[in-house]
């Protein structure tokens, strides 16, 4: 027989990291060929709603199986969208800056697909 629940996934404060996991432990009926699933839950935690889990592109896996023990679920987020990267003026010294004008810095940005906090993980086995 096996068992169902749910957990949490934490990316950790913003910005946050592109991927985590978390063991599932205290599974004493799991064995070594077990199949596990883990899912992303559309139910609030204390930094996301319902709806966020809804659309966000976070994929959840489960593996790691150890028999009587439990499994690891790992989290990552799949978008390919990195933060864009804002041009921001930046005078090139008292004259030159009157006479050339500005010279664009990238800030911020380019970072890549980090997501962050609590996000809420069905997982089922057999």
């Amino acid at each position: 027989m096996g068992a169902q629940g749910t957990t949490t996934v934490d990316f950790g404060a913003f910005p946050g990291a592109s991927d985590t996991s978390v063991a599932v432990t205290g599974q004493t009926g799991i064995l070594a060929g077990s199949l596990v699933e883990a899912f992303l839950f559309p139910v609030a935690t204390a930094d996301h709603t319902a709806d966020e889990h809804l659309v966000e592109t976070i994929t959840v896996r489960a593996g790691n199986i150890v028999a009587g023990t439990g499994f690891t679920i790992y989290a990552f987020n799949n978008s390919e969208i990195n933060e864009p990267v804002i041009p921001v003026p930046q005078a090139l010294g008292n004259s030159q800056g009157a006479k050339q004008g500005t010279q664009h810095m990238a800030r911020g940005g380019g970072t890549g697909t980090r997501i962050y906090g609590l996000w809420t993980v069905a997982w089922v086995w057999n």
